[in-house]
């Protein structure tokens, strides 16, 4: 009943009670209990009208109550929550609970859980991982399988015997002892500078937590596979080193060969054995094998004409081998190519500086523009002093030569 209305209906009792009051009072006053006939008049009148306004007002209140009621009961929930627990008062899950079924299902309007209908500014707070993700860099490095070297130079030199005329044999008694003759060469390598640098803003360094020490780790990764890409591949003219894919022996495709056309369906696994048996051959104990990932992958899938996996002879664990000589994947070594050597003895790598990694605003216009120069080099020099105690090739010529006619 709103305000209005209550004060008119008060209004028309209290002037009610007053004339039944003075009926009340002229009737005590008049002997025969006899009303005057106008006041009579009057009562009935406000009466009367106050039962119609107070009928009118019951009305409107009934009417507002229903509609209300009507409003209330076909209301649409406008949360997810709201929503969802209308669902489950509704039983959506109770074939789940009783163990009929495995899941429940139920509709929400799409609109009844926007963003925007159920949330007004942040309402639930941010996980924030500070470390930046990145692809993993190479888990070994060509270094890590050579002896290195310091050293204060700029040009490494170093003897290498590039003749022997063995003249030693058995000699009969009073007679004189073959000759043998020997070359001695000055071979000599430079110091190669590898680097990078990138230019970055003040604002990256002071607003991305973890940046310097991301910057730390990835730069220098990457200058170590082009060091990489350097002492496998490099073809010797300056600034490149000189690799050794590039100086090591070939594999003997020729007539020459110990298994020349001598193996039935060669394979991958095949070509490797030869290249053992190579240096042997040439008195090398074999000590590694660099692979690209492809290549290794074929080999563990390589089968016997009985469709058995050949991958029991190579044996697998912290370090995959043949023959005992452990096998370094590397995505360096190109495709289709391989590499056997005794590399403990075939080569060094000399550092003249280490790889490091440098911040520095004395560059160009850093410091007017704001940036900070981030640098990562080294300079390494490689020295091959047995090229024989390397065989490498590729595979498809390998195999060929091996093949029987």
């Amino acid at each position: 009943m709103t305000e209005e209305v209550k004060n008119q209906l008060d209004q028309i009792g209290n002037i009610v009670d007053e004339k039944i009051e003075k009926a009340f009072n002229a009737a005590q006053d008049n002997a025969k209990g006899e009303v005057e006939s106008s006041l009579k008049s009057e009562i009935s009148n406000l009466t009367n009208n106050y039962n119609e306004k107070f009928e009118a007002a019951t009305k409107r209140m009934d009417a507002f109550e229903i509609e209300s009621k009507k409003t209330l009961s076909g209301a649409t929930a406008k949360t997810f929550k709201g929503s969802l627990m209308t669902a489950i008062k509704d039983g959506a899950i109770d074939a789940m609970i009783k163990g009929n079924t495995n899941a429940a299902r139920f509709e929400i309007k799409a609109a009844d859980m926007t963003m925007a209908n159920a949330f007004t500014g942040v309402v639930a707070g941010e996980t924030v991982i500070p470390d930046i993700k990145f692809d993993p860099s190479r888990a070994v490095h060509i270094r890590s399988l050579i002896p290195n070297g310091s050293t204060d130079a700029q040009t490494i030199r170093f003897p290498k015997e590039s003749a022997y005329d063995d003249g030693a044999a058995a000699t009969a008694q009073g007679s004189a002892v073959g000759q043998s003759d020997f070359d001695i060469t000055a071979t000599s390598v430079n110091v190669e500078k590898i680097g990078t640098f990138m230019r970055i803003t003040e604002e990256m360094l002071a607003d991305t937590p973890q940046l310097t020490s991301y910057l730390s780790a990835r730069v220098p990764s990457k200058v170590l596979s082009k060091e990489d890409a350097e002492i496998l591949n490099g073809d010797g003219s300056s600034p490149n080193l000189d690799g050794l894919f590039t100086d090591g022996a070939a594999f003997v495709t020729a007539a020459s060969g110990n298994f020349y056309h001598a193996v039935e369906s060669a394979n991958e696994y095949d070509v490797l054995i030869a290249a053992v048996d190579q240096l042997a051959k040439a008195n090398y104990q074999a000590d590694s094998i660099l692979l690209n990932p492809v290549d290794f992958h074929k080999i563990i899938l390589l089968k016997s004409t009985a469709n058995e996996y050949l991958k029991n002879q190579i044996i697998q664990g912290v370090q995959p081998a043949i023959m005992g000589v452990p096998i370094t994947t590397n995505t360096a070594v190109t495709a289709g190519k391989f590499l056997v050597g005794n590399l403990g003895v075939a080569t060094q790598l000399w550092i003249r500086d280490g790889l490091g990694v440098e911040f520095s605003r004395e560059d160009s216009t850093n410091f007017r523009d704001g940036f900070v120069t981030v640098r990562a080099q080294e300079r390494v020099g490689l020295t091959n002093y047995q090229p024989n105690a390397i065989v490498q090739g590729t595979f498809s010529t390998a195999k060929t030569a091996l093949e029987t006619s």
